[in-house]
């Protein structure tokens, strides 16, 4: 909790105006977790997470399919899905709340997703494309994505949510950047190229946002 408090106290210090990144790592305290949900997250603007952390994240603050002891292979989209909702709904910014968080990028081995609450963000779907490029070409040491050595292993369809009647996508390889919206909120999910024998995985997560973010764009009314 006290270093939750540090960390807000630093951002405050910090000249109005400017956006705020806050790249989650693994944690085993879910008291620490929690008082970063409800102090920390109000005063970033925006948040990048694995799968580990998205789980211990709605586990310690019993968010949506916080029951859920671990994953079972790869990420239900659904579930992943109404857990960046939560977050963004009960902890982002919103007309009666005061919190600057308004983007969540999502990143699990075979695919990506970018939340962002409406009218704050553009360059969406050029940010999670751009995140999961860099995810191939990283992992695998190459300047660009070496169609030899990767291979797509996304789901090709699922469902947008469990909490609710979701709809059900089936992935279009022709645009497989897709688009879907609830209750304000923004959703693009992109398959990766995963790099079948990676060479380079140190702070892959850490390139992932910041690729993402460099091709973000701030909405000038922010």
């Amino acid at each position: 909790v006290v270093a939750s408090y540090t960390v807000v106290t630093s951002i405050s210090d910090m000249p109005t105006g400017i956006p705020v990144h806050l790249e989650l790592a693994s944690m085993t305290n879910r008291e620490l977790m929690s008082s970063i949900v409800h102090q920390v997250f109000p005063a970033v603007t925006s948040l990048g997470l694995n799968e580990q952390e998205l789980l211990f994240l709605t586990q310690s603050a019993s968010g949506p399919h916080s029951s859920l002891s671990s994953w079972n292979g790869v990420p239900d989209v659904g579930m992943v899905s109404d857990i960046l909702f939560w977050i963004l709904k009960e902890h982002g910014r919103s007309k009666s709340r005061a919190s600057d968080l308004t983007r969540i990028h999502f990143h699990t081995l075979v695919y990506h997703i970018l939340a962002t609450v409406d009218g704050h963000w553009a360059n969406q779907l050029a940010a999670v494309a751009a995140g999961a490029r860099v995810a191939g070409t990283q992992a695998c040491a190459t300047e660009t994505i070496d169609t030899s050595r990767v291979s797509l292993r996304a789901p090709q369809e699922f469902m947008t949510s469990h909490s609710e009647a979701g709809s059900r996508i089936v992935l279009n390889p022709n645009k497989p950047v897709v688009e879907w919206h609830r209750e304000g909120i923004s959703f693009h999910f992109t398959p990766v190229l995963v790099c079948k024998d990676p060479i380079r995985t140190v702070g892959l997560g850490d390139a992932i946002s910041a690729e993402g973010l460099f091709y973000s764009e701030v909405h000038p009314h922010y």
